[in-house]
């Protein structure tokens, strides 16, 4: 199947900013290397600004962000900014349209800075890259923002009200992909109490009801997401799908797609995994989703169980319409 493909997720600028020789270019060293996005028919990719839960986090969140800014200015044949103006002629394009987002709001304030740091950091990176795809308040663990996804217990604190507060009206999603339930229940409360304008993604996650795992969404988040116009990116890690049944990955989406055929669209979450320490993960992907070029591949099979037009809402129209309006 041959259709434009919008990925709300990957890592390939902390890959950059941290493993020595990174390339993204070759497609050895990661799997959303530029020459596997190409191959896989790839027109809008997110790529993630992550950081750690420690000092140093604001320095990393800047180095990433110039390195978004770099890619933009020194690799202009093969990738450009995603926009308003790259939508309207996405299938025309021969670049790739990127956009970066914040992955743990400890990128914009580590657990000791000051807020007057904190508002100016969040401003620069938003200078600096141009417009975010979302921001998620957490990675997996705790942060002064709030509870990660393998927290218990753990909601939205005083941080993170101050920094939704900031976001409101600014056109920048929030993320749940990384939340614990107690904090996507805050997040939604504070959002809804105070009237403020923030859509509501999660950018790489998968469902609860497939897979009972606490990164992916119960059903209540997965139908309030729904609700409330945003999107959901089906996430192709092993862990979050199940370790020992590929076709599982069809299952999450087909899910997705009957909770909601304008929400569902793909959240690869392709990273740097040749360093990661714990084995049991290896291998992170199974081979039917193991890189960026398999997109063509997940959609022919799924051909058998949808439309045409509910496969290019998959593909990319359900990303690209909701930046859209976000953006109109």
């Amino acid at each position: 199947m041959t259709y434009p493909i919008a990925d709300m997720h990957c890592d390939l600028l902390s890959f950059m900013a941290k493993i020595p020789g990174a390339n993204p270019f070759d497609p050895e060293q990661i799997a959303c290397a530029f020459p596997w996005m190409k191959s896989g028919g790839v027109k809008m990719q997110v790529t993630a600004i992550y950081t750690d839960v420690k000092p140093g986090s604001m320095e990393m969140a800047s180095r990433q962000a110039g390195i978004f800014a770099d890619l933009l200015r020194k690799e202009a044949e093969t990738v450009t900014r995603f926009d308003s103006e790259y939508i309207q002629n996405a299938e025309a394009r021969e670049s790739l349209g990127i956009i970066a987002s914040v992955e743990n709001a400890a990128g914009f304030g580590d657990e000791t800075a000051d807020w007057k740091a904190i508002y100016s950091q969040f401003d620069a990176i938003v200078d600096t890259v141009g417009q975010l795809a979302y921001v998620s308040l957490t990675h997996h663990t705790e942060n002064r923002f709030g509870g990660g996804n393998y927290t218990e217990g753990i909601g939205l604190k005083d941080d993170g009200r101050k920094i939704l507060d900031y976001m409101a009206g600014k056109r920048i999603p929030i993320d749940l992909s990384h939340t614990s339930d107690f904090l996507a229940e805050g997040i939604l409360a504070h959002i809804d109490q105070n009237s403020l304008e923030i859509p509501v993604i999660a950018s790489h996650s998968n469902f609860r009801s497939i897979w009972d795992h606490k990164r992916n969404l119960s059903d209540e988040f997965a139908q309030e997401i729904v609700r409330r116009g945003g999107i959901i990116g089906v996430n192709f890690l092993r862990n979050f799908l199940d370790p020992e049944v590929p076709e599982r990955l069809y299952e999450h989406l087909l899910f997705g797609q009957k909770l909601g055929e304008n929400a569902i669209c793909f959240g690869a979450d392709f990273f740097y995994t040749q360093d990661f320490p714990d084995k049991s993960r290896h291998p992170f992907y199974f081979p039917l989703a193991e890189n960026s070029s398999k997109y063509p591949d997940i959609l022919e099979y799924l051909a058998t169980s949808l439309s045409e037009a509910q496969l290019r809402k998959l593909a990319f129209e359900n990303v690209f319409n909701f930046y859209q309006k976000l953006w109109s």
